[in-house]
Formats: C-alpha cells, sequence, structure tokens
C-alpha cells in the first residue's frame, strides 16, 4: 500500500514531469547565433596561408602550464595553455589575482614574440566549473547538481556572466564549462558536474549558462565557453567513467544530445570531446571512443550540427583510442579534434604530428581546417591586441566576488524531502547543538574542482571569503546558542532544543568519485561514521534536522529514518550562510523552493533511476520537494540493503571506489595503527612503513606502501564480512598491484579475525615474481585461508599484507569475487606455505 508521502511524491512528479516533444529522428542543424563573417573569414584564410606547418601544428597544440614555460610559447608556437586542477601560478596555491595575470600577460607576450607573419595569442583555458574554482579566494557556486535543483535558466546565466568576469580577474579567456551530461547512473563520479537527469532541463540551462559566459564577447567580462563532454559521457554502463555508453542512436539524439542544441544556438565556440565510447548495441554499430570517432565528431558535430568553432580533447584523452599514446595519435587528428591537450608529452606530439602529415598519415587540409577554426574563434573572442592586463577586470580581487549571488543560488538549491518537526526555520535564540563532520568544512561544502581536482588536500584557510554551514548557524541563532560536537558523542542533549546534523560525502572528482558496479548507492556503506553520529543523538526527545552535503542523490534509508526533518543540500560551495538562512530565522524568511533534478532512490540498487523509465519507482520522484508549511508522513522506511553490492552479485567490495568506508585501509608498526584518511595528497607513515597515493587503474585510486621494516597494511572494519554466498563459492581475495620494489625478507598475507584466527600465509616468492610486471591481479582463493584456520564468519580485516623487510607495492580494487578460484591465474595454494 502506497504511503501519502509516496503519493505525493508521484502526483508531484506528474505535475513537473519532462513534456517530452515529438522525438528527433536525425541530428538537427543548430543555427548559432554567432553568423559567419565574411571579412572575419578572409582575415583568418590569410593568417592560416602564411603559417608554416610547425606554425599550425603547435596551434593545435595545448600542454599545462607546470610542463610549459613561455619562452616554450614562443620556440612551439604553442596556441593554447591550461592549469589543470592542482596547479596555480609558481605553485603556490593561494596566488593572488594579481600572480595569474601577470602570468598570464608573459604566455600572451612569448605569442607575440615569434616569428610568425601574423602573431596569434596563445589562449588559456581553465575548468572554471562552478565558479573560478581553482583560484584562492574566489566565489563558488553551488555544483550543477544544486543548480538543477533551483529550476532557474535566469539565475543559471547569471552565474555563467559571474565566472566569466572572475575568470577574467585572472587574465585567462576560456572556460571548460559547461557540462552538459544527462546522468543515467548515480553512481558515476561525475554526477554533480550535471544539472540533471531529464535532458530537457538541461537543454533550457545549456543556452543561459553559455550566453552567461561568452555575452556576445562585447564585454570585458565575457569569456569563451566549452560545450563538454561530446558526447553521452552520463551515459556510461554502470556509471563507469570513460567507460561504454550502450544507447541507441534515438537515445543518443534525444536524450545526450539536448544539452548541445541549444548550447551551439547560444554560440558556444569549442567543444570537448568525451572520453567514453558509445557502442549502439541494438543497431549493431560500435563507434569507439570518441576521441577517435570521425562520426561523431566529423560527420555529426560539425557536419550535421554545423558546429564551425573548434572541439578540443581533454587530459590526454587520445590515449583513450585503441592504438594511440599520449604523444600519438593521427585517429583523433582525422577523426576531428582540432585543439589537443597533451598536458607533459607535447613535444612529441608534436614532433609525432609532424612526422605523420609528412608521410601522409594526416592530410594536410585536416590540418588546415583545424588551424582555421582555431584561429576563427580567437579572432571572435577579441583575442588579437590586446594583453590579457589589459582586461578592465585583470588583478581586481572584487571581480572574483560574487557572494550574494551564490548564497541565493544555495537559497534556491536546497531540497526538503523529510519535513516532520521541527518546524522551520528555528526562532533565533533555541539553543541548537550542531554535529557531523560536513557543518564545519569548507572542503567536504565545495566538493571537488575545488582549489584541487579531487577537492581534497584543502583546509577552511584555503577559502578566505567562505562561511561554512556552522558558521552561518552561529550567526543567525548566536554564537552563544551554538554547540559543536562533531561525533555527538557524550553531549547532554536536555541542554539544547535541537540538533543540526550537517553530514555527506568527502570531496571527490572523476575516477576517484565512481561507486562502481559492484557498489551500492548506500551512503553508509561508504561513511558510516554518519550513521553513528545520527543514532548517537536520534530518539533522544530533541528534534534531528539533518542537512545532506553530497554530489548524488544516495540511498539513506537508516539516516531518514533517523532525522525528523532530513534536505538535500547537494554540494553548495562556499556560502554556508545559504543554508542557514532556511535553518534559523533571519531578518528575512525564507522557504524551501527547490525540486529534486534527479530521482531519489528507495533502495540501494536502484542505481539507473531516471523519469520516464520504464516501471518508475523512486522514494523521491522528479520534481519532488516540500514547503516549509507541508508536512510529509513517511513512516518508517526500509533500510535493508545488499551487501555484495549490486549488478555484480558474486563480488563483495572490501576497499575500493565501490566501498572505502566498510574496511578502510590503515598502516600497522608494533601497537599503532594509523588510518590512511580520505586526503589523496597525504603521506602517511609509521616506523618502517610510509603509505601515500598513488594510480594501478585511475587517477588516485591505489595506495603505495614502501616498507623499510617491519610493519602491515590492514583493511579492518568494526564487523565481520558478509559476503554473499555467491562471492563465497569457489571464492578469491582479489586485488590489483603493481609490485615496485621486490621483497627483501618475508612478506605474509592474511585475513583476520577480531579474536584472532588461522595463520598469515607466505607470500613473498608471489610477490616476488610479480616484481617489475606492472599491472597484476592477484587472485588468492579462500580455501588457501580456510586451510590455515582462518574461520570466514568471523572475519573483520579481510585484508593484510605485512612485510618484515623492504619491500614497496601498490594495492587497489580489493574484493572477494565468487567463482574465481578456478582460474587459470589463481594462485595456487602450494605458493603460499
Amino acid at each position: 500500500m502506497k504511503t501519502k508521502l509516496n503519493m505525493l511524491a508521484l502526483a508531484v512528479a506528474a505535475a513537473v514531469a519532462p513534456a517530452f516533444a515529438a522525438p528527433l529522428a536525425d541530428w538537427p542543424k543548430v543555427q548559432s547565433e554567432i553568423q559567419t563573417d565574411a571579412a572575419l573569414e578572409a582575415r583568418v584564410a590569410a593568417i592560416v596561408g602564411k603559417m608554416t606547418l610547425a606554425q599550425k601544428i603547435g596551434q593545435m597544440t595545448q600542454p599545462e602550464i607546470k610542463s610549459a614555460s613561455p619562452a616554450d610559447v614562443t620556440k612551439y608556437y604553442l596556441g593554447s595553455v591550461l592549469n589543470g586542477g592542482g596547479s596555480w601560478p609558481n605553485l603556490n596555491k593561494r596566488a593572488s589575482a594579481a600572480d595569474w595575470v601577470a602570468l598570464a600577460d608573459r604566455y600572451h607576450d612569448a605569442s607575440m614574440a615569434t616569428d610568425m607573419a601574423v602573431k596569434v595569442p596563445v589562449i588559456w583555458g581553465i575548468d572554471a566549473v562552478h565558479g573560478n574554482n581553482n583560484v584562492f579566494g574566489a566565489t563558488i557556486f553551488p555544483h550543477n547538481i544544486g543548480l538543477g535543483a533551483a529550476r532557474d535558466p535566469k539565475l543559471v546565466r547569471e552565474i555563467g556572466a559571474a565566472t566569466g568576469k572572475a575568470v577574467r580577474a585572472t587574465g585567462i579567456a576560456w572556460v571548460f564549462g559547461p557540462t552538459l551530461a544527462v546522468v543515467r547512473d548515480d553512481r558515476w563520479g561525475r554526477t554533480y558536474e550535471s544539472f540533471s537527469e531529464d535532458p530537457k532541463l538541461v537543454g533550457s540551462y545549456a543556452g543561459p549558462y553559455v550566453r552567461g559566459l561568452q555575452g556576445g564577447f562585447k564585454d570585458d567580462a565575457n569569456v569563451l565557453a566549452s560545450a563538454k563532454h561530446f558526447i553521452g559521457d552520463g551515459g556510461t554502463e554502470h556509471g563507469k567513467d570513460r567507460g561504454v555508453t550502450k544507447a541507441s542512436a534515438a537515445d543518443m539524439i534525444n536524450i545526450h544530445g539536448q544539452g548541445y542544441y541549444p548550447a551551439l544556438r547560444a554560440g558556444a565556440q569549442t567543444v570537448m570531446a568525451s572520453f567514453n565510447s558509445w557502442n549502439d548495441v541494438a543497431a549493431g554499430v560500435d563507434y569507439g571512443k570518441m576521441h577517435g570517432s570521425r562520426a561523431l565528431m566529423t560527420d555529426v558535430l560539425k557536419a550535421k550540427l554545423g558546429f564551425d568553432g573548434f572541439i578540443v580533447s581533454d587530459w590526454n584523452g587520445i590515449a583513450e583510442v585503441p592504438g594511440c599514446r599520449n604523444d600519438s595519435c593521427p585517429q583523433a587528428v582525422n577523426a576531428g579534434i582540432d585543439m589537443f591537450m597533451v598536458p607533459d608529452d607535447w613535444k612529441a606530439f608534436i614532433a609525432n604530428t609532424t612526422a605523420q602529415v609528412n608521410a601522409g598519415e594526416i592530410p594536410m587540409s585536416r590540418i588546415d581546417d583545424a588551424v582555421t577554426r582555431i584561429v576563427r574563434v580567437k579572432l571572435r573572442a577579441g583575442l588579437f591586441g590586446k594583453r590579457p592586463s589589459q582586461n578592465a577586470h585583470a588583478g581586481k580581487e572584487q571581480s572574483l566576488q560574487a557572494r550574494a549571488l551564490a548564497r541565493r543560488a544555495v537559497r534556491s538549491s536546497l531540497v526538503l524531502l523529510k519535513n516532520e518537526g521541527p518546524s522551520l526555520p528555528l526562532a533565533r535564540g533555541k539553543k541548537i547543538l550542531v554535529v557531523g563532520k560536513s557543518a564545519d568544512n569548507l572542503s567536504n561544502q565545495a566538493g571537488g574542482w575545488s582549489l584541487t581536482w579531487q577537492g581534497t588536500d584543502n583546509s577552511n584557510a584555503d577559502f578566505p571569503n567562505a562561511d561554512t554551514i556552522l558558521a552561518g548557524i552561529r550567526d543567525a541563532a548566536g554564537a552563544a546558542n551554538v554547540t559543536y560536537s562533531m561525533d555527538g558523542r557524550g553531549v547532554d542533549l536536555s541542554r539544547f532544543d535541537a540538533v543540526i546534523a550537517v553530514i555527506g560525502e568527502r570531496p571527490y572528482a572523476e575516477g576517484d568519485g565512481d561507486i562502481g558496479p559492484s557498489g551500492t548507492l548506500r551512503h553508509s556503506s561508504r561513511h558510516p561514521e554518519d550513521l553513528a553520529v545520527l543514532e548517537a543523538v536520534a530518539g533522544k526527545g530533541k528534534p534531528v534536522i539533518t542537512v545532506m552535503v553530497a554530489g548524488r542523490p544516495l540511498f539513506v534509508n537508516d539516516l531518514l529514518n533517523l532525522s525528523d526533518v532530513f534536505i538535500a543540500a547537494w554540494l553548495p560551495g562556499t556560502e554556508g550562510k545559504g543554508v542557514s538562512d532556511l535553518l534559523v530565522k533571519g531578518r528575512k524568511t525564507y522557504d524551501f523552493t527547490g525540486k529534486l533534478s534527479f530521482s531519489w532512490p528507495k533502495s540501494a540498487c536502484q542505481t539507473s533511476l531516471n523519469v520516464g523509465d520504464a516501471n518508475y519507482a523512486p522514494l523521491f520522484a522528479y520534481g519532488y520537494g516540500l514547503n516549509r508549511a507541508t508536512r510529509s508522513r513517511l513512516g518508517k522506511l526500509d533500510a535493508s540493503y545488499a551487501p555484495g553490492g549490486c549488478g555484480v552479485t558474486n563480488s563483495y567490495p572490501v576497499f575500493g571506489q565501490a566501498d572505502r568506508a566498510s574496511f578502510p585501509l590503515a598502516i600497522r608498526s608494533g601497537d599503532a595503527l594509523k588510518p590512511l584518511g580520505d586526503d589523496l595528497n597525504a603521506t602517511i607513515t609509521l616506523p618502517g612503513v610510509t603509505a601515500q597515493t598513488s594510480q594501478i587503474n585511475t587517477q588516485q585510486d591505489a595506495k603505495l606502501l614502501t616498507w623499510t621494516g617491519p610493519a602491515a597494511l590492514e583493511a579492518r572494519g568494526v564487523r565481520p564480512i558478509t559476503p554473499p554466498a555467491q562471492a563465497l563459492a569457489g571464492g578469491v581475495l582479489r586485488f590489483d598491484t603493481i609490485v615496485s620494489t621486490a621483497p627483501a625478507g618475508k612478506v605474509t598475507i592474511a585475513m583476520q579475525c577480531a579474536q584472532g584466527c588461522g595463520t598469515p600465509l607466505d607470500a613473498t616468492a608471489l610477490f616476488a615474481r610479480l616484481v617489475g610486471k606492472g599491472k597484476q591481479a592477484v587472485k588468492i582463493p579462500l580455501s588457501c585461508f580456510v586451510s590455515k584456520g582462518v574461520d570466514l564468519a568471523r572475519v573483520v580485516t579481510p585484508f593484510s599484507v605485512r612485510s618484515e623487510a623492504p619491500f614497496a607495492a601498490s594495492f587497489a580494487n580489493i574484493e572477494i569475487l565468487g567463482g574465481a578460484a578456478a582460474d587459470a591465474d589463481a594462485v595456487r595454494c602450494e605458493e603460499l606455505p
């Protein structure tokens, strides 16, 4: 029987569900608002006609600022530079706007010092995806998922304009945004970069955002926009970053293409190619990687859609194409990509591309087309004849700020999911206990792509023009009325009128943010500390108001059951007072207006849950969102979940992108145990061992352990493992490893019980034979551990590697995998005495 809340949710969904227009049968021709200008085209042709091959290929090359100096711009005729997340002038995270402009001037001046017949200015690109988020002191807006909940295209245009002004303040003229992905599986780590699962909502934002950024290039605040990532990045199977989008041509056109038509109509001058592949399984057509697909880059984007700007590759994206490398990919050039983001291997890319043109592998006509497009866009953007410092906003710290706009955006983005008391906002003077790790943490509040790529390795001091949610609550309620306890333990709740819990995800970006095919949407599997803090304060006679800071909808029924009020705050950015405006009454009273732009799951495995799907049955439907006068009647929700994960039922995650919290990694030396934590940039050390982040499969997915003496790496939980029967049947302990230094002494691997059970396996010979062989997948049959006395029903540490002497290896993707013990590459128990 449906609850009243579910009936309300379905009614709301019916009222606001996207009104799909008649589906398109083919890619539409798009008429850009920036029309062809005959005089400009003649100027482009004259400039390109005077270029040498070296100058042309230089224009097509985009290195990272850490790898290319201004002198390199002059010598190699570089057409562009970029800075990645976590890259700043002079490697200084706290560089001022003036510091950025000074470096931009140096690059520009270098491009004016070449021996080209006509000097072509270099252009600097940056990932300013929610404000000028790489820059110290800049306003950081809510990520796109929150803006989607605001349902306000005008607001999005204002944010685009404010972002453009902030970027120009640093001397930069090109923004890698907006992201126009339509997400189909919320396990994707970039879900928060999408406005919505609804293609029509994405489409309604695309044009205004581009117009806000570019503005027809008539104002000093205008920058080039990039529609990204073309195409289908939000549709990959299992939400895997850089994965395969299995979709029909009709779905690609009518779902994943919907953001591009209005973006191109608004005049977007650059498009970024996507990392994903496209396989039209039903039609039997595999288009392969986007970076190498002429069918998509040239035949669709340039010919059918009529795009006359330039296509830029993503970070080393050409290496995704089979047969290509970071420094060589004639397939991508011939496919239609015009500018190549080759951060570190750019010199070799120039040399290889030159040789490929001379050998006839790449036609000269393709080079000329690419450079024509690049010069055309630079002319349209007004980059010729003007140094970055000559912009009206250049070097001005105040141009980095748009705090009132950001605070309004935060207020508009919050979605009230549960409202069963107390009435909000709380009156000033109420005694409030604030708990939770995200209440006073600007890194969690801002999320990924904030000063650093993953949003990690930041402190509150790195956001000087910002307020945490806790600071906002203190300001609104009066500091004397607010007490903060991160974990809520040992606090006398009788002294308070209400509890506000601010919980949620920690920062992540592409790759590291993926939950993975064996994972679930259950938040408590990755962040059990949030469940613990609510258990500490719920049911004690005081109302609990939970604020969830997260980059996607999540299965949080256990947390909803412990909360009287539950608010989805998404990733609000630097203006925490936009949250507190709705929690505590200030000079003005605000109401909740946000509506879900993503459907909210009612079970842990509703990983593909999109409005319009067959058998659509969310907990909170697309478009759902209460106001403070509307009371919900949610009742007790089913909080059960499949511990083995979703889709891959024979896999039980131990530590990886699917689940980092149930069995978190730590290092042990003697009696000392030190968690590795969530900071991907941290180096953790105990006597005998050092741990730091490394890569095996994707960026920052592994931990590199360097032993100098007796110590261990452990994945230890607070409860015994509970793998499903499928994982235990013929199961193995599986992990990925790269052994960089052979063991100098004994190395053991073990599964451990809380009170002890079994003896470790001697893995010295195993690791010794893997040294220098690159990535290896190790599968150790569970029967090997059982034969040594391990009771699988009592194991709390399913993975422990101990070395007695120097040894170095990286580890990632640790899991219990069923049915793999009989695989040819499984380790034999006799190899592990």
